[in-house]
């Protein structure tokens, strides 16, 4: 989500606004100062995640796994395998291509 632009003074090297300048010219700096800043915000919080002690996976947080993850596989699996099969009454494209090659 993003806001609203605002204005802000920022104070930069001359040589490093040269270099911004030379990617994408004077009037691309702002938009590329924020999608930079914007990597760099996302960078710094997911350090910050890695290096905290707080466990990423919380038990409450996934309630179909409660029964066992091996069971939730399997009923994942089971209920693809139906989505998969062909419906009754109707031929799948490999029985129709089966049909017409006898």
């Amino acid at each position: 989500m993003h806001t609203m632009p605002r204005r802000a003074h920022i104070v930069l090297p001359e040589d490093l606004l040269l270099e911004i300048d030379a990617l994408v010219g004077p009037r691309g700096r702002s938009a590329f100062l924020a999608e930079t800043a914007r990597n760099e915000v996302r960078r710094h919080r997911l350090l910050q995640f890695l290096q905290s002690t707080d466990p990423a996976w919380k038990d409450q947080d996934h309630p179909e796994l409660a029964a066992g993850a091996d069971l939730w596989v399997r009923k994942l699996r089971a209920e693809n395998e139906i989505s998969r099969s062909p419906k009754a009454g109707r031929k799948s494209g490999r029985q129709k291509a089966a049909r017409t090659s006898r």
